[in-house]
């Protein structure tokens, strides 16, 4: 559940056209603590907005007047000044094409149309696990000296699996753009945990994980993979070929620190 403390300094911009949809999203938010909600009709005029005083979260549906949530979350991600906005989409979308953007751009949640309060209260506890440290942290694991391989083509999802990783307490990364990347990575340096996204160019994440496991020299390094892949037969081949842990992207930062806990725990 989330910290109700911790919610109230929350500062967040929600973008709807509907007005009735805004009323009750807004509802909802202060049922659960969070007072400091401006509310904006479209893209352009939360981006304008934005210029001028930076938010923490941006919540926004997915078909605004003069743009999409996915052309939205791009424009954050593409300011130095706005990337680190946490961004959560409302949508009864369910087409894996029309959502797979805002799954690669690093969002803390994609919330259904109508949601739930325990659905958004998720979304929000991501959010904060995206925003701060965690420092009272019960990870099963000790962080320092973890040094991490992200291998995602996406660098905006790259920033953000680091950002969560960071906020875990590791701080040791080694970057790559595809499978192939980092499998010359792994020729010459020492990694305690691999993380990889799986729809890659040149070498996808199934491919990395039956090289690792059958022809690199760290062939026991864990391997998670934090993937949109909808495709259990696709899953289910690379669990078999050896992945260590799986995670839906966007994730749970609480599910993610189980899984680290699992494979990082030190016996």
């Amino acid at each position: 559940m989330s910290d109700p403390l911790r919610l109230l300094s929350l500062s967040v911009y929600l973008v709807e056209p509907s007005g009735v949809q805004a009323k009750i999203i807004s509802g909802q938010l202060g049922n659960l603590n969070i007072s400091t909600v401006r509310v904006f009709g479209s893209g352009g005029d939360a981006l304008a907005a934005m210029a001028i005083s930076r938010p923490d979260l941006v919540i926004s549906a997915l078909y605004l007047p003069d743009m999409t949530g996915n052309e939205l979350v791009a424009a954050i991600r593409s300011d130095p000044a706005l990337e680190s906005v946490a961004f959560v989409l409302v949508s009864s979308e369910t087409r894996p094409q029309a959502l797979e953007a805002v799954r690669q751009s690093g969002v803390c949640g994609i919330l259904p149309k109508p949601f739930s309060a325990e659905q958004l209260d998720t979304a929000l506890t991501t959010t904060l696990c995206y925003l701060q440290n965690d420092e009272d942290s019960d990870a099963d694991f000790d962080a320092d000296g973890v040094r991490v391989l992200l291998v995602d083509d996406s660098s905006i999802s790259r920033k953000f699996m680091r950002r969560v990783l960071e906020n875990l307490g590791i701080k040791l990364f080694v970057e790559a753009e595809n499978g192939r990347h980092a499998v010359d990575l792994l020729a010459s340096t020492t990694f305690d945990l691999v993380v990889t996204d799986y729809n890659m160019p040149e070498m996808d994440g199934g491919a990395l994980v039956d090289y690792i496991r059958k022809q690199s020299w760290q062939q026991s390094v864990p391997i998670l993979m934090v993937t949109s892949e909808a495709d259990q037969g696709r899953l289910a081949a690379v669990e078999e070929a050896g992945v260590s842990g799986i995670c839906d992207k966007p994730f749970e930062p609480a599910m993610l620190k189980r899984l680290l806990s699992r494979i990082l725990h030190a016996d």
